[in-house]
């Protein structure tokens, strides 16, 4: 049973966990002058090895920090019985105190326990059905730093029954300022489930708005990382996000974990080739994006291996070897048909040309060893056969040719794209080199593939895709050619497609990516979006995801929302509106079509109302952002105003996606919503 918060700083308990935090950052104080006080003169053999161990020693010193304004620990798990052999950690009437990262005192013994810990699992776990042997389950509330409350359940008492943790709902409706902040303290159950996943199997979550699933790629990355930490400290971590402002805004979460080495990045980072200075229609951009685009390449690309029209011959000394063409051939077959890429095959083809040489001296009674190979393979014969028959391809001027060259094009892309769709990619204007090229964002993923198609590109060893939805076909393989060799934690919510080309279905997303053996996992329990706002907005879900699951909210509070009617001129209404919600606590933002926003910018500065663009950081001086609706998906504001639905709507290319456009923009608010509109609302969103 949940115990009623206990906020009076008299009791005992409440002193000596005031306390046990006072000790826990004594200690890790303590521990973090020890690092910084390493002498490392006397271990290092050189000023290589002396580099790496001080970059070392840096980041330990970083991620030994004891940030004022978050909580060491914020719970406390008190076990019945001593622990079995699969639980050695622990010891009858043995308590642990479970917190963002572990804390030791000067004898080792620990005062804090990581919450990624096996020992700390139940704080997740445990139930009053399950109790995991787990007599009672202490969270703690704090004010900035401050420990001011706790709460008890005694799981392993019947007689006491399950109630909502008061602390738990406090936790997840404080207000916010600022980038994204780490869930820790309140991972629910089924969250826990997908972050404690294990490292070899690549899983994908479906999750609505405010069901957390950004929050649980971030903590599975931090769990993975202290489960398998050699094993992905060789292998290596990316974080791929939509945009700069989704980065920027969820930066912090890791390093206040304690995990400072995992890259983040979108994919147009990773496909970055080339300067992209254009863009497509959205027609153009589809057929870019169709994984039917893979065969052109590798169509286009072996175009270029031709069959030797002569034998060749190769000069050694006094003798003169002949390789005939039906043997060149023969070589070039059996490359051909190993299927390994274009410039590994380009490498091993004149070493093959020497070995068939070598096979002719050893008849000849020498003894060739691999020097006489490798000489054999550099001979100018060798080099220009290699040159006729497997010449060296660029990527980026192969993409040029087929987008510049209808001919080239069509004799590629024969029965895998129509004549309509070929017309759709070829460019108007034809650009004369790389370089003067106006690029666009399909085409760079395009670049991507045939570099791929050249040389195998590096793979990591766990990748977390968040907002996949959005992803093209080629844009999924550009990604899981990132993580060939490792796992995926794939985040998105099929609702929130707002690009043309929008997965389908998960199956088919994860079968672009390499991943068609993942676990799908759907998280449908909403932390962060009031009832009343999400119960709006998913009358928006039968008209554009109609198999999901709605989003059922386990806020207590119903939040504030309302729908208001504006005059049909100038833009008071919504200035009302936000002034109303700066008057309370938490950020603002301002969501309007992205056409409306400088109209909006404008008023905002007129009226002397400080904001702020997406990725920028708010302050308790400057709580409010402008927001366009296309840069809204994976940001959370304590309270939004939403201006002009049915702008929004008709500011996408279809229907359907303008829809998913606004259930994007109206699931925002973690506290309250406001929308405001001069014309018609969309008729969706009508009463069912």
């Amino acid at each position: 049973m949940s115990t009623p918060v206990h906020d009076d700083p008299a009791p005992d308990p409440l002193s000596r966990e005031r306390a046990h935090l006072a000790a826990s950052r004594s200690a890790l104080r303590a521990m973090r002058e020890d690092v910084e006080s390493l002498d490392i003169s006397d271990v290092t053999a050189n000023w290589v090895n002396a580099a790496v161990l001080e970059s070392q020693i840096e980041d330990r010193i970083k991620a030994l920090a004891d940030l004022s304004e978050t909580p060491l620990f914020f719970g406390r798990l008190d076990y019945l019985h001593a622990p079995g052999a699969e639980q050695a950690e622990g010891a009858e009437g043995e308590r642990f105190y479970v917190g963002r990262r572990h804390v030791h005192d000067a004898d080792g013994d620990p005062m804090v326990i990581d919450w990624r810990a096996p020992v700390s699992q139940p704080f997740y776990r445990a139930s009053k059905k399950d109790p995991l042997d787990v007599s009672l389950r202490r969270r703690f509330g704090y004010t900035g730093g401050d420990l001011t409350a706790y709460e008890d359940e005694h799981l392993s008492d019947p007689a006491e029954a399950a109630t909502t943790s008061k602390l738990l709902q406090r936790e997840i409706e404080r207000p916010r300022v600022g980038p994204m902040r780490d869930i820790v303290a309140t991972i629910q159950p089924e969250q826990d489930e997908i972050v404690r996943a294990g490292l070899t199997g690549s899983v994908c979550v479906q999750g609505g708005p405010g069901t957390g699933k950004t929050a649980v790629g971030l903590h599975r990355v931090a769990y993975l990382l202290y489960a398998h930490r050699e094993r992905l400290a060789r292998t290596g971590t990316l974080v791929i996000g939509p945009n700069r402002s989704f980065l920027h805004y969820i930066e912090q979460v890791l390093p206040a974990l304690g995990e400072l080495t995992v890259r983040q990045a979108t994919v147009e980072d990773l496909v970055g080739h080339v300067e992209v200075r254009g863009a497509d229609e959205a027609a153009t951009a589809v057929v870019k994006g169709d994984a039917r685009m893979a065969e052109v390449l590798r169509r286009a690309l072996y175009s270029h291996v031709s069959p030797p029209a002569e034998g060749i011959v190769v000069v050694r000394g006094s003798r003169r070897w002949r390789v005939a063409a039906y043997e060149l051939e023969e070589i070039v077959r059996e490359l051909l048909a190993r299927d390994i890429r274009y410039g590994a095959a380009r490498e091993a083809l004149p070493q093959r040309v020497a070995h068939a040489v070598l096979v002719q001296m050893e008849r000849a009674g020498e003894a060739p060893d691999d020097r006489v190979q490798n000489a054999v393979a550099r001979n100018a014969a060798v080099k220009a056969l290699v040159k006729s028959v497997w010449p060296p391809v660029d990527p980026a001027k192969l993409v040029l040719r087929l987008l510049s060259d209808a001919d080239f094009l069509a004799e590629h892309a024969a029965g895998v794209l129509s004549e309509d769709e070929r017309k759709a990619v070829l460019w108007v204007k034809p650009a004369r080199s790389v370089k003067s090229a106006k690029w666009s964002p399909a085409d760079a993923v395009l670049i991507d593939e045939a570099t791929d198609l050249v040389e195998r590109t590096h793979s990591l060893g766990h990748v977390v895709l968040d907002e996949a939805q959005d992803l093209s076909p080629m844009q999924y393989r550009a990604v899981g050619r990132r993580c060939t060799t490792g796992s995926a934690t794939v985040l998105g919510d099929l609702a929130q497609g707002t690009t043309p080309w929008a997965t389908r279905s998960w199956a088919e997303a994860l079968g672009h990516l390499g991943k068609g053996g993942a676990v799908v996992e759907e998280l449908t329990a909403g932390f962060r979006v009031p009832t009343d706002v999400i119960a709006y907005a998913s009358r928006l879900l039968p008209h554009i995801a109609p198999g999901l699951t709605p989003v059922a909210s386990i806020r207590e509070s119903p939040g504030f929302f309302e729908v208001r009617r504006t005059p049909a001129e100038g833009t008071a209404g919504v200035l009302a509106a936000c002034g109303e919600l700066l008057a309370r606590e938490g950020s603002v933002g301002l969501i309007a079509a992205d056409a409306h926003v400088p109209e909006l910018a404008a008023a905002l500065g007129a009226a002397g109302v400080g904001y702020v663009g997406p990725g920028e950081e708010t302050t308790h001086a400057t709580r409010l952002t402008l927001v366009p609706a296309s840069l809204a998906k994976g940001l959370e504001y304590d309270y939004v105003v939403l201006d002009e639905p049915r702008a929004v709507v008709d500011g996408e290319p279809d229907e359907r996606t303008g829809l998913r456009r606004l259930y994007v923009a109206l699931t925002r608010a973690v506290s309250g919503l406001i929308v405001t509109h001069a014309t018609e609302l969309p008729p969706q969103l009508a009463s069912s």
